[in-house]
């Protein structure tokens, strides 16, 4: 009886700590975002330290799998922070699939973050591919260019469990092994890459968000009219907004054809009655 009482109270003393502690985090009092990153590679670059204090470390697959380019150093990067511009200029690119081993010793829920930037490509289908975690396919054909277009910053973002030596990952359960494997899959289009990418421990609203994109953010007021116009009865009479995606045809109106002139069809009724006339009387005096 004293066994169970004692395991009772050890629960209830876990629980109301488990509880403690994460009242702590939600109030400011737990680690912060540094702190939870447990593993950062800036790919294709040097270690870097961004303004949320994780530290980017030098790219282990330098010299051993790949190819590392700069080339989007020479490019302003959209919606990243100046001093993070390097996490998006850099990048790791191999002409089959690679990857990265992340080992994990804890269990606990936790958000892969993978940075992008097209630095090369001027247009979609031209670089898409696919990313895997342990074998599970978590980015479905990412066509860079088409998600934000050049020199724009883009992040992947995909929240992960881990229970009992099990890893849990968009609805798919698969043995965990204490280790992340994240593989950029080689597709029909060019090369797989990456620019940066970190671990950490959370949820995803602890993940810091990108500044926001002039030309992707689009105004609440404008898809309510969208909407309204989609499923009124007088879309002719709604005033689109620009960007619409009812698009304005151009060159000359196709002429009705119920609104015709038919003159033309009644001229050779009337010479036939002119015609027939005459020969009806004439034939009615022989």
């Amino acid at each position: 009886m004293q066994r169970v009482t004692a395991r009772l109270v050890a629960g209830l003393v876990a629980a109301v700590l488990s509880l403690l502690a994460q009242q702590c985090w939600a109030d400011g009092g737990g680690p912060s975002l540094a702190e939870r990153v447990i593993w950062a590679v800036n790919a294709g670059g040097e270690s870097h330290v961004d303004v949320h204090g994780i530290h980017f470390k030098k790219d282990p697959l330098e010299g051993k799998l790949g190819k590392a380019s700069d080339y989007g150093v020479r490019l302003p990067i959209l919606r990243s922070s100046p001093e993070d511009q390097i996490l998006y200029q850099t990048e790791r690119y191999n002409e089959d699939t690679f990857g990265y081993d992340v080992p994990i010793r804890e269990e606990g829920d936790y958000i892969l973050v993978m940075k992008y930037a097209e630095v090369y490509f001027a247009q979609s289908q031209q670089k898409v591919f696919d990313v895997r975690l342990n074998g599970h396919t978590v980015v479905k054909d990412l066509d860079i260019f088409d998600r934000v277009g050049h020199s724009t910053a883009h992040d992947e973002i995909v929240s992960l469990s881990i229970r009992r030596g099990k890893l849990s990952v968009l609805g798919e359960v698969s043995t965990f092994n204490g280790k992340l494997t994240v593989e950029f899959v080689k597709g029909y289009y060019d090369n797989p890459k990456v620019c940066a990418l970190y671990v950490m421990k959370g949820t995803l609203e602890d993940v810091p968000k990108l500044q926001p994109h002039p030309g992707l953010e689009k105004p609440e007021e404008e898809e309510e009219e969208e909407e309204e116009t989609e499923g009124g009865d007088e879309v002719g009479k709604k005033k689109l907004p620009p960007g619409s995606k009812y698009r304005v045809q151009s060159g000359p109106r196709t002429p009705n054809p119920y609104a015709a002139d038919n003159s033309s069809l009644m001229f050779p009724i009337l010479v036939a009655f002119g015609v027939f006339i005459p020969t009806l009387f004439c034939l009615c005096r022989l």
